[in-house]
This record gives C-alpha cells, sequence and structure tokens, in this order.
C-alpha cells in the first residue's frame, strides 16, 4: 500500500471494511449514518497516511486512532451544522412571526436574505433544499445523481460564500 498498489488497498479493504465498520458501529452507539461517514473518512486517512508496521496489532490500533478521530471530527462537523441550523430557524422564525429584533439581528437577518438572494439559481436552490426544506443531504445527492460528499462540499463552500458575503456587508455598513 505504500507503494501505491492497488491490489493492495483491494486487498486492505476486504480484510478491514467488515472489522472496522464494526468498530465504528459500537463507537457512533449503533448509529449507521455516522458509521459510514466515519469509515469514509477513515479510509481517506489511512490513503493519506499510510506506512509500513511491524505487526497487524500495531496497524490495527493505528486504524482505531484514525476510526475514532474521524468519529470525533464528524461528530464536531455535525454540531456545528446543527448549531447554524438553530441559528437560522430561530431567526427565521423571528421574522415570520413578525417578533421585533434587536437592530443587530434584523441586519443580520437582512444581510443573510441579501446574500442568498444574490446566489446563483443553482447555489440558491441547494440552501432551500437543505436549510428550508430540510432535505437530507443523501435525497439531494440522489435527486442531483452526485455523491452525498459532494453535495456536503457545495454547501460548506456555498455557507463559506455566504459568510464571507455577510461579513463584507456589515462592515461596508459599519464603514458608512
Amino acid at each position: 500500500m505504500v507503494a501505491g498498489d492497488e491490489t493492495a488497498y483491494r486487498t486492505f479493504h476486504e480484510a478491514y471494511y467488515p472489522r472496522l465498520t464494526r468498530y465504528l458501529l459500537v463507537v457512533t452507539h449503533g448509529n449507521e449514518d455516522a458509521t459510514r461517514e466515519a469509515l469514509q473518512a477513515t479510509f481517506i486517512r489511512v490513503v493519506r497516511h499510510i506506512r509500513v508496521f511491524d505487526d497487524e496489532a500495531c496497524f490495527w490500533n493505528w486504524l482505531t486512532v484514525l476510526a475514532r478521530t474521524a468519529c470525533a471530527d464528524q461528530r464536531r462537523k455535525r454540531s456545528r451544522y446543527q448549531a447554524f441550523l438553530d441559528r437560522f430557524t430561530q431567526h427565521a422564525r423571528a421574522e415570520a412571526a413578525g417578533a421585533e429584533n434587536g437592530q443587530a439581528d434584523s441586519r443580520l437577518v437582512a444581510a443573510l436574505e441579501h446574500s442568498v438572494r444574490s446566489l446563483p439559481a443553482e447555489e440558491r436552490t441547494l440552501v432551500d433544499r437543505k436549510y428550508l426544506d430540510r432535505e437530507s443531504v443523501r435525497a439531494i445527492a440522489t435527486s442531483l445523481q452526485l455523491s452525498e460528499k459532494a453535495v456536503e462540499s457545495r454547501l460548506g463552500r456555498i455557507r463559506q460564500k455566504l459568510k464571507a458575503t455577510i461579513l463584507t456587508g456589515l462592515k461596508h455598513e459599519q464603514a458608512d
């Protein structure tokens, strides 16, 4: 595998996929989606950081460290994502209910709405499906005939673009 032999990677996958899956199911308390995400991240890390080990036990220990780290990263990612959704939903509900927001909150919501409207139609549709319609990444990926990872990457880039646009807009407001 260190030399990039594809057959070695296939052999590795066949030998360790079931074992790592079982291990990650235990680590994720039976959450199959989290297990699949962490397993994919683990295999990517193996490809990036493969090295020679003295024996199988050392190799397995290294794999479990990669898997646990991938789980922790996925958990943090989901936590950040959920916090973003909660904040976004709170603002949307407050606007829909006609609640009085503080001046800073209303500027932020206005900046978010403006930024979302300024997105290209394809990106705006993706944001609407994910955050307003609450479609799962899997459903979106299936309908667009993309991988889940591709949809997650696009959403991540869109969020970064929205953040940059909002911050720039708010900085210009403060300068005026």
